[in-house]
């Protein structure tokens, strides 16, 4: 008897489309937004991950039956195991918040049917799929932390077939093995827990040749996670020039002092939306302290500097405060201001105004509201927010 083959299912035109979709929309954006990485899955660097899930293929009965009946056997039952585990493992670099090179190993399991046959028999068949693969991988930002993302490239796989018959059914090659190069495509969702660990759902489709001569898919949903290696580009820290030692002269009049700036507090609404960096427009009162700055006999080097409350982890909330004082001075230089006179520090959670004991989340919350605050030398710009 001829070896019977296993064929897999062909690959929807919907999936590949919404893989095409995600990844033009991903370059698209990366061309206009290629430096940003205010966001902690935006890194650029080397990562490692791992995914685990069910890998899923559909044996062709039809061809299997009419293989059989080509012999002279007629099939009673075809039992299939069409589902498996499977998992893989994968490196890449992300070159920028919308694109990354990724290649791994894969393996989806082993799938099999066992056909009863008249004149009394049985035939078995399984096959096993691992290979290698190679993608492009682009991601569309959906906030700071969760993108969707589209994968394109090639898997090279080896396709292990075998076989074994009882009673009427003879096997006339018992095993055969095939490796080919072929696509894949997928899809997903990355959340990023933190900036070195983020975790991934996804589901893709793998184009295999069977040892046989045919050729199908087999599917794989999974879950993973992602470990990050590179880090995140310092922003540039501007450090006041030394003046230099002021000539012997006669000095002209002293110039008029500098205005005198009031306390402003604004909500989080008014400057940052939810653990954001970004500020949020229009800034009425923002807008009034940088046409004050601008004016004539303001001070030379203004310091901005960004404080957290004490929820969240040393680390993150430096970075934080580093972000929002960023993000006003970008908010001046932009309206006009001499960007060589302004200096942005972040001071994470130091020098809080009050210290809160209680044991409420939601009001420890509020009682915190003074410490997350961003100043502008004399100017103390106080903003709410219900969680970091």
């Amino acid at each position: 008897m001829k070896v019977i083959n296993m064929k897999l299912k062909k690959i929807p035109t919907m999936l590949s489309l919404m893989a095409l979709a995600v990844m033009t929309s991903s370059l698209a954006l990366a061309d206009e937004n290629s430096n940003d990485y205010d966001s902690p899955q935006f890194d650029s660097g080397w990562y490692l991950g791992g995914n685990i899930g069910q890998a899923h293929a559909s044996i062709d009965d039809k061809r299997i039956t009419n293989r059989l009946l080509n012999n002279g056997l007629a099939t009673s039952a075809i039992k299939d195991d069409e589902r498996d585990f499977g998992y893989k493992m994968f490196g890449g670099y992300q070159f920028n918040k919308n694109f990354s090179l990724e290649g791994g190993y894969f393996d989806l399991g082993d799938f099999s049917f066992t056909a009863a046959t008249l004149p009394a028999g049985m035939l078995n068949g399984k096959i096993k799929v691992r290979g290698l693969n190679f993608d492009v991988v682009g991601f569309l930002p959906i906030t700071e932390k969760l993108s969707a993302f589209a994968r394109v490239g090639l898997n090279y796989a080896e396709t292990k077939d075998s076989f074994s018959g009882t009673g009427a059914v003879s096997v006339a090659k018992s095993s055969a093995k095939e490796r080919q190069l072929n696509p894949k495509v997928g899809v997903g969702l990355q959340y990023a827990f933190t900036e070195a660990f983020a975790m991934r759902v996804e589901a893709e489709r793998y184009r295999i040749n069977d040892a046989v001569g045919s050729k199908g898919d087999v599917d794989l949903v999974s879950l993973g996670v992602v470990y990050r290696f590179g880090k995140a580009k310092a922003a540039p820290v501007v450090v006041a020039p030394t003046p230099a030692p002021a000539p012997v002269v006669v000095l002209p009049p002293p110039p008029p002092p500098a205005p005198h700036f009031e306390k402003y507090t604004l909500s989080a609404t008014e400057l940052f939306g939810f653990d954001s960096s970004l500020v949020n427009l229009p800034q009425v009162k923002l807008e009034q302290i940088t046409t004050a700055i601008k004016g004539e006999g303001s001070p030379k080097h203004i310091v901005i500097q960004g404080f957290t409350d004490r929820l969240g982890s040393d680390v993150y909330n430096q970075k934080l405060s580093e972000r929002r004082a960023l993000a006003v001075k970008e908010y001046m230089v932009n309206r006009g201001v001499d960007a060589d006179r302004l200096i942005a520090e972040g001071k994470g959670e130091s020098d809080p105004i009050v210290v809160c004991t209680d044991k409420n989340k939601a009001a420890l919350i509020e009682c915190l509201k003074p410490n997350r605050r961003v100043e502008i030398d004399e100017v103390k710009i106080v903003h709410e927010i219900k969680s970091k």
